[in-house]
């Protein structure tokens, strides 16, 4: 039974004055409120125009509202929702508080006016009760227009994913806290800085960027006379200095591939404070005309060197830029030199085994700047798996599973993962459909597979790429946003449209560019079947050539970033025989 109310009426005083005196739980009870400037016609919204909305709790909401009064940034704020239940405490309205910011965010029609600072994860008694109530909530404001997706469609876009209103697990916060007191240090000190923030898949890297930014600008843009909740994370940096540090400061965030790096710039459009033209490329900051105080550049191992680019144009850009730079055209320096040497302090985010191309940085150089990170204590390491719900040990068996990189190494004993569905199929279209019904059922499933298949339909729409044993299937139709395009259920996705992305399930297609030999007990590459030109391509520029080995670690790596999309589940088809009747042993049968 529904024991909470939500009162509506205009944000004025002259509404508070009538609406207080009502109950004294106007002005003596914990509420969560609700204010906006919603119109009536939500149609703008599809012109590109937002709402303006604002979220907070208070144990006295009368006067609460009064210093929203006073703002200058809520004064077109035009209508007060207040949530009130009897059995309300503090702690369940910051949890409710956090949830409704969280849903705001992601449903995409509105820029939501609150810091993220306040973001909360907290447990106390009865949560799951309370939460179940939540979406109660959730459930009437959306009947009452404050909401327009439902809480499945917000919870799957990318908009949700990538927001920076997050509650931050423990090494995250910690990771953040770090990186605010080393670089205010250096700030004040006018030291240059080198920050390293390091992780394996699904611990957050991309996250903690997106809201380490949106907390830098909140802590610049603070108004002195602002009322602060001293329990707030993160609070002790909105107090006096801080936000004179910070003064003009100049920000970048650099986002190497194209498809996640569209996806951040929608966030940036509907957040207050971030911008989308902070969202850059290399090549973006190489060209510009002023340099950066702060560069924060996320999957930092897809930087690159000097390497055969994917067009003339870059080609040139690369030398334009390096000269521009160092006086000369220097081909030992890469994109990491550009970041350097247009900024004063770099925040890198980063996983040396992530790198799946010839082109990408290489290990010895992305090593080496963690190194230099530990020794100058400005080294963040994030250890809690946030995306796959199989926990932290699975991304070390997938790594093992394929001998790759540093946790490739060791007695390799079958595991299985209590709560998450990982599976091998011996039937491509069984779990081609077994995707599909786990798309009917929680959205935001998808066909993913190495590329060891050409790629006919970039140039012939009617033919058909990939096709096992009577299946025919066709590679991604856009690099951009492709998980969530109309026809990403009907394609299969290559690593260039998931890096960096989540899934609810995941079904990974091995092809035959990865086999296993019995007789040696180990993984090889197929170089024949491996059908990425630039995945595979000898750098003439640098004289490197690479071998079977080389092209090993690429490969084996791409399938460890494929096989740890998945947040619920991860399904695993084998092309090659010898290699499925080895992972038979690993990975439990559909």
């Amino acid at each position: 039974m529904t024991r909470f109310e939500i009162e509506r009426f205009d944000f004025s005083q002259e509404a508070v004055k009538v609406w207080a005196p009502r109950d004294r739980r106007n002005t003596n009870w914990p509420v969560v409120y609700v204010l906006d400037n919603a119109r009536a016609e939500r149609d703008v919204v599809r012109e590109g125009r937002l709402d303006d909305v604002y979220v907070g709790e208070s144990r006295n909401a009368a006067a609460r509202m009064h210093q929203h009064f006073a703002s200058a940034e809520k004064q077109h704020l035009s209508t007060i929702r207040v949530i009130v239940d009897a059995t309300f405490n503090k702690s369940v309205c910051l949890d409710l508080e956090s949830y409704l910011i969280r849903m705001l965010a992601g449903d995409g029609s509105y820029r939501v006016l609150n810091r993220n600072d306040g973001i909360t994860e907290a447990d106390y008694y009865d949560r799951a009760l309370y939460q179940k109530t939540f979406r109660e909530v959730f459930d009437q404001l959306k009947s009452d227009g404050v909401f327009t997706r439902s809480i499945p469609e917000i919870e799957n876009s990318d908009l949700f994913k990538l927001s920076p209103f997050k509650a931050l697990t423990q090494d995250q916060a910690i990771a953040v806290e770090g990186i605010l007191e080393g670089f205010f240090a250096d700030l004040e000190s006018d030291t240059d800085s080198t920050i390293v923030v390091q992780g394996e898949p699904g611990t957050g890297k991309t996250v903690v960027a997106i809201y380490l930014l949106k907390l830098l600008v909140d802590i610049a843009s603070k108004i002195p006379t602002e009322d602060l909740d001293s329990d707030s994370l993160f609070s002790e940096f909105f107090v006096d200095g801080y936000r004179e540090l910070l003064t003009g400061i100049n920000i970048g965030f650099v986002v190497p591939q194209q498809s996640l790096r569209e996806s951040i710039r929608k966030v940036f459009r509907k957040t207050p404070g971030l911008n989308p033209a902070m969202v850059m490329t290399a090549f973006d900051v190489g060209f510009a005309d002023d340099n950066f105080d702060l560069l924060i550049v996320d999957e930092s191992h897809r930087l690159n060197q000097r390497a055969n680019q994917p067009s003339g144009v870059q080609n040139k850009n690369f030398s334009v830029i390096t000269q521009k730079l160092f006086g000369t055209d220097d081909t030992s320096k890469t994109q990491l030199d550009w970041i350097t040497a247009k900024s004063k302090h770099q925040i890198f985010l980063l996983d040396v085994e992530q790198s799946v191309r010839p082109s990408d940085l290489p290990p010895e150089i992305l090593r080496q700047l963690v190194s230099v990170a530990k020794a100058t204590r400005r080294h963040h390491p994030l250890l809690s798996q946030m995306r796959v719900q199989a926990g932290a040990d699975y991304v070390g068996y997938i790594r093992r599973l394929l001998g790759t990189g540093s946790t490739g190494s060791g007695a390799l004993v079958p595991k299985t993962f209590e709560g998450y569905d990982f599976r091998m199929f011996d039937d491509i279209a069984a779990m081609r459909a077994q995707i599909r019904r786990k798309d009917a059922e929680v959205g935001l499933s998808r066909l993913l597979a190495g590329f060891a298949w050409p790629w006919t339909t970039k140039t012939d729409k009617t033919a058909y790429d990939i096709e096992i044993d009577g299946t025919a299937l066709r590679w991604n139709s856009t690099q951009t946003d492709w998980i969530a395009s109309s026809k990403s259920l009907d394609e299969v996705g290559s690593i260039h449209t998931v890096q960096g992305y989540d899934l609810n399930y995941a079904g990974v297609v091995i092809g035959p560019d990865l086999r296993y030999d019995p007789i040696r007990r180990s993984v090889f590459v197929d170089r024949d079947s491996y059908f990425d030109k630039k995945g595979k391509e000898n750098n003439r520029v640098l004289g490197k050539t690479y071998n079977d080995d080389d092209l090993l670690r690429f490969v084996s790596n791409i399938y460890a970033v494929l096989l740890t999309r998945g947040i619920r589940g991860t399904y695993v088809y084998v092309c090659d025989p010898a290699l499925r009747a080895y992972l038979h042993k690993y990975v439990a049968s559909a």
